[in-house]
């Protein structure tokens, strides 16, 4: 089998396995988890099958014209090349956990089926993304896991949150593809091509493109919407009300993955322009710092992954503005291998503790002690996120660092090319959010699992696949640094190594922020035992996904508002006397509005929602005020007239003749005096 036909295959198999399951769901509930976990298996499985014969040599293509359009065809076309294989089998290897982790998560679930299908579904969207070399083609899956993610995240739809976070997401990440989808058409164009190859050559040319820096702009609002990255960004802390395992996917090998991948590939497109890339420099910048300052005053423990997730595709769009697409993808594939460990690992801990509040794990006594496992796998990914040798995440960040490094000093991947605005914007951001980074790292471990008082209820065993899918993801994040070395040959024969500059400052400012971190935790950590713990759900039998969804409904009615002065959810004691170390490290007033998120939503609220409610509200009143009136008094009028004739016909003939009688009369009396009038004139 040639590794075109693989690579066919790859999400074929997955798509299959969802309509399948879609269909075979109700019919025959056994079947359920056969058709989501071996289809995605084994796509998993050709993809590091396609991914070793392809062995970073040259791209491997095959393509076929799709459909005639009369001026720029579409191809269905496969494009091989040593970032794409590596790209697919991390979303297989992620996938497959996600799916095989779900088996015990939601293994009670009434609507697993439609859960289960979707994932799939979604899995091989992701794989069209990554293996298409038509951009109309890779925009069909670009679209479809837009789609599954508002499922998926709505997947508890019987809440007002998952409801309101499904719409939010879809929302907004359709907001960024609509100048995306301008951008293609603009990027076709002028390239003469939909062909993600000839539009690489075509901007790489002598000619170039005529407006590069539209183009890139246009694509990257679209990137923006799809990666979560500032402005917006604001959906993806909200999309953690839809089921934890739905997070680890869409944080760690699909969605907000797909937006840093096109960019890779179309890096020649931003490159053409230096105002792009000091654009995109800015935007990563401050996704970079703000997700971290947002993460550190977060009180669900879900919440701060999802600004863990912002923060680190900042960094992924901040060495993509330095040049690097090397770096970029390297921190693309070790981010998702330790992310999908830290929220995996998180559905555990929520059903150990039966809360979601960090508030209330740091009441609790023991909670490590309760999974093992899980305490174990993710402080080694925790020690990933923060960068700290020799885990996986030092490596590629330290990558991304020395990317901005090397375009500051002209020795970047692309040359000289790279603005020193940006890749100073870059390194800058870069070492304040590895402080930032570590400190909210080091803050989740120690109230997670280092709490005082009361020992943790016994919520009952998790089931076996949950830890052991821990575990499989744990090599990754221990080992996976050491491809180092051997990345280059299937990327761009750039180095990743780090650079003792950066390394020594990043790792410097990393152990910093563990410190001051440590530091303040010693002064909250007494307090804090004093408080009840608040809302914890106790069903040791129940799935653990039901534990998430209790701990959820009740997190802000008893906890309160992050916002809120003197409550648990802020990290106030009744006293007043803060017991987060989180709000001694950033200050009680920018505390306040870090765990808001800065306000962003509040701003759209004032800028977008309410302009469009109020014009909402005027169309309607216009409608049926207005319109409607028109429209009522055209059938009135008729009506009236019908039955002011209706009641003249009575039948009595009497009638009649006296109103023919009573109308000679009147004629009689109108001829006389019209004739008078004539003589008399």
């Amino acid at each position: 089998m040639t590794t075109t036909t693989l690579a066919a295959l790859v999400p074929l198999l997955p798509f299959l396995g969802a309509v399948a399951g879609l269909f075979l769901g109700r019919r025959s509930p056994g079947m359920v988890q056969p058709l989501a976990v071996l289809p995605t298996v084994t796509a998993a499985v050709l993809a590091a099958l396609v991914a070793a014969r392809q062995g970073g040599d040259e791209p491997v293509t095959a393509a076929t014209e799709l459909t005639p359009t009369g001026s720029v065809p579409i191809d269905l076309a496969l494009h091989l090349d040593g970032m794409a294989v590596l790209v697919a089998v991390l979303v297989g290897v992620v996938a497959s956990c996600v799916q095989i982790y779900s088996t015990g998560y939601l293994r009670d679930d009434p609507r697993y089926p439609s859960y289960a299908a979707l994932v799939s579904l979604f899995t091989a969207a992701m794989f069209l993304v990554v293996y298409s070399g038509d951009l109309m083609v890779l925009l069909v899956g670009w679209e479809i896991m837009g789609i599954c993610s508002y499922f998926l995240v709505g997947h508890y739809w019987d809440t007002e949150v998952a409801r309101a976070a499904s719409l939010k997401a879809f929302l907004v990440t359709k907001l960024g593809d609509v100048p995306f989808l301008i951008g293609i058409f603009a990027l076709a164009s002028e390239a003469g091509t939909f062909r993600i190859s000839g539009i690489v050559t075509a901007a790489g040319s002598g000619d170039g493109l005529a407006h590069p820096t539209v183009i890139a702009l246009l694509l990257l609002a679209g990137v923006a919407g799809k990666s979560a990255q500032f402005p917006l960004h604001t959906w993806l802390p909200d999309a953690m009300a839809g089921p934890t395992p739905v997070s680890a996917l869409i944080h760690a090998a699909t969605m907000v993955a797909a937006g840093v991948y096109v960019v890779a590939r179309l890096l020649p497109v931003f490159a053409a322009s230096a105002a792009a890339l000091v654009v995109l420099a800015v935007m990563a910048a401050v996704t970079m710092v703000g997700s971290a300052l947002a993460a550190l005053a977060q009180d669900d423990i879900k919440r701060v992954l999802a600004y863990s997730t912002v923060g680190q595709l900042g960094y992924m769009t901040g060495a993509l503005a330095a040049g690097s697409r090397d770096a970029a993808v390297f921190h693309l594939l070790s981010h998702g291998a330790f992310k999908a460990l830290l929220f995996l690992a998180a559905g555990v801990v929520i059903h150990a503790a039966g809360t979601n509040s960090l508030a209330a794990m740091a009441r609790m006594g023991g909670l490590r002690h309760r999974v093992p496992d899980a305490y174990w796998t993710m402080t080694a990914a925790l020690l990933a996120l923060a960068a700290i040798p020799p885990f996986a995440g030092f490596f590629s960040k330290e990558a991304v660092l020395g990317a901005a490094e090397a375009a500051i000093t002209g020795h970047g991947a692309t040359g000289g090319g790279i603005p020193a605005a940006a890749a100073w914007t870059v390194l800058v951001a870069g070492l304040a959010a590895a402080l930032l980074t570590a400190a909210y790292a080091a803050r989740l471990w120690l109230l997670a699992f280092h709490g005082r008082g009361e020992p943790v209820p016994d919520h009952g065993r998790r089931p076996v696949v949950m830890n052991a899918v821990l575990w499989l993801l744990f090599v990754p994040t221990l080992a996976f640094g050491l491809s180092v070395w051997t990345l280059p040959d299937w990327l761009g024969d750039h180095s990743l190594t780090p650079t003792l500059a950066t390394a020594v400052l990043g790792t410097g400012l990393a152990l910093v922020g563990m410190m001051a971190t440590y530091a303040a935790w010693k002064q909250t950590a007494g307090l804090a035992a004093r408080v009840p713990a608040g809302a914890v759900t106790a069903h040791p039998d129940a799935e653990p996904a039901l534990t998430e969804v209790e701990a959820e409904a009740t997190h802000e009615t008893v906890y309160g508002s992050p916002s809120d002065e003197g409550t648990a959810a802020s990290g106030a004691a009744p006293d007043g006397t803060a017991t987060d170390p989180g709000r001694i490290l950033l200050g009680a007033a920018l505390y306040r509005h870090a765990a808001r998120g800065f306000h962003v939503d509040a701003l759209y609220a004032v800028l977008f929602v309410r302009p469009v409610r109020a014009a909402a509200r005027l169309v309607r009143f216009l409608d049926r005020e207005v319109v409607d009136t028109y429209v009522r008094g055209a059938g009135t009028a008729p009506r009236l007239l019908g039955a002011a004739v209706r009641r003249a016909q009575t039948g009595n003939v009497q009638s009649y003749l006296s109103a023919l009688l009573g109308g000679a009369l009147v004629l009689a009396v109108a001829v006389v005096v019209a004739t008078t009038s004539v003589t008399g004139g």
